[in-house]
Parts: structure tokens; C-alpha cells; sequence
């Protein structure tokens, strides 16, 4: 089988955190043109999926495909689906990589695809390992950034947002030398027509605990491959992240 990839970049203007935020300005570009261009070295056709015109028109006033999706969708995976239906004609594996992303690396989006050598795989997404010299209270205490704990075939058993695994016996400072632990980075590939079947089903229990969509997949039987990457990416979720993002920038001498 050929896999032939499309991506889907999700963004809406009403985030409850930080209303707008595709396009805010990062080095006289809003943030979607930057997260647009990323992935646009790796893949050939790329649109961003909205329901705003706000952002609808920012994406065709830098030259980017758009399509127009439904206000009411629960999720990025669901505008996603909705927006392959419109345009992924001739394509079956959906790259998902959220609008608020900038950072992103085309290594990272190449790693993704790579899961796809193996035609079995569902569903892919990407961790990066959590280094021993990361501080205890951010890299593993934080509940905005989800941890993995993955089987011998490389795939994910769980995702939580609290510590996994709690390694028993030891002081938590000790942790990070114990064991290899792994962030999760928020990436998204799925088979067309897996993308179709898990935006289909209802939330499950685990999925509302952890208010992590990816456990209504592992509850309902799904696998999710898991590619490793040694880069991290800097989502921008709130206006708090933005001053970082910028600070990084100014300081890298970036964009």
C-alpha cells in the first residue's frame, strides 16, 4: 500500500485560555503562517482547518489553503475529519499538527510519516524524553504536559497528566535518574479511515477524567504508534506562553 500524506492544521479563534491566538504576531507573521510554512517543507498539500474568517482570511492573505468547518466540533481531530472530507480526495493518512504549535520541527513531522513504514500502524504521535537535568515540578508534576508510558513494540498503554510511572521506593528527586520518562508532544497521524471511525465514538470515562481525547482510542482498542524525538516543541496556549515564546525568540535571534 502507498501512503499518501495530507496535512490538517486545526485552528479556531475562540480558545477559552487565549481568544485569537492563531493570529498573534511572532516576528511579523501570525503564529498559523509560522506553524503553516513548517509543515509545508514536508509535506506538499497542507490546509488549515477553522471556523473563523478572521482566520480564514489571514490564511489566504499569506497564500495558505483554508477550509471553512463547523463552530461546534468537540475537538482538532473532529475539524480535522471534517476538512479531509472537504479536500483529502486521493490522500489516507491525515497529519494533524495543532495552530498553535510554531516550533514545530519538519525532523518531527518526517518521524511521524516514518511510523507509517509499518502499514499495520493506526495511529501515530510523538514523545520526547524527559532528561535527568529537567526541573522535577516542570518537566513531570506539570498537568499541562502530558506523560506517556509505552509497551516493548514501541506503542502507547497511557497517557495522564499526572506523574506515570510512580516509581515506588524511591525520593521523587531520584525519578528522573531511574527511569526514562517521556512528555508527550502533541502531534497527530491517522489512517483515513481510522480518523473516520474514532471521531464517531463517545467520550469514555477515562477520557473525561483526564480531559485527554487520545484515551477514548486506547479505551475503544486502538493502537497508537509512538515515535521518539530528542526536540520539544513550545505549544502556545496561553497568553503567559506567548511572552516566553517571544523572550526565545529575542534571545535566539530567531524569525
Amino acid at each position: 500500500m502507498l501512503f499518501k500524506f495530507i496535512g490538517i492544521i486545526p485552528a479556531r479563534y475562540g480558545s477559552t485560555r487565549f481568544p485569537g491566538k492563531p493570529l498573534v504576531d511572532l516576528g511579523g507573521k501570525p503564529m498559523i503562517q509560522h506553524v503553516y510554512e513548517r509543515v509545508r517543507q514536508v509535506l506538499p498539500v497542507v490546509c488549515v482547518a477553522t471556523d473563523d474568517v478572521r482566520i480564514e482570511k489571514a490564511v489566504k492573505a499569506f497564500g495558505g489553503n483554508v477550509v471553512m468547518t463547523s463552530e461546534n466540533h468537540r475537538s482538532g481531530t473532529d475539524r480535522c475529519y471534517e476538512a479531509f472530507t472537504k479536500i483529502g480526495k486521493g490522500y489516507n493518512v491525515i497529519i494533524n499538527v495543532q495552530g498553535d504549535e510554531p516550533f514545530i520541527q519538519p525532523s518531527q513531522i518526517e518521524l511521524l510519516k516514518a511510523c507509517f513504514s509499518n502499514y499495520s500502524v493506526q495511529i501515530a504521535t510523538l514523545v520526547k524524553p524527559i532528561k535527568t537535568n529537567e526541573n522535577f515540578a516542570m518537566a513531570l508534576s506539570n498537568k499541562n504536559a502530558p506523560k506517556v508510558v509505552l509497551n516493548q513494540y514501541g506503542e502507547a498503554m497511557y497517557f495522564s497528566r499526572s506523574v506515570i510511572p510512580y516509581y515506588r521506593g524511591k525520593s521523587h528527586t531520584e525519578w528522573l535518574a531511574s527511569h526514562t520518562y517521556y512528555k508527550h508532544i502533541g502531534l497527530y497521524a491517522y489512517r483515513a479511515e481510522v480518523l473516520q471511525e474514532i471521531t464517531r465514538l463517545p467520550p469514555t470515562p477515562l477520557e473525561i477524567a483526564e480531559s485527554l481525547e487520545q484515551l477514548r482510542w486506547l479505551e475503544y482498542g486502538f493502537k497508537i504508534k509512538v515515535g521518539v524525538t530528542e526536540q520539544d516543541t513550545m505549544g502556545i496556549d496561553t497568553p503567559e506562553d506567548l511572552e516566553k515564546a517571544l523572550e526565545f525568540l529575542h534571545s535566539h535571534n530567531q524569525w
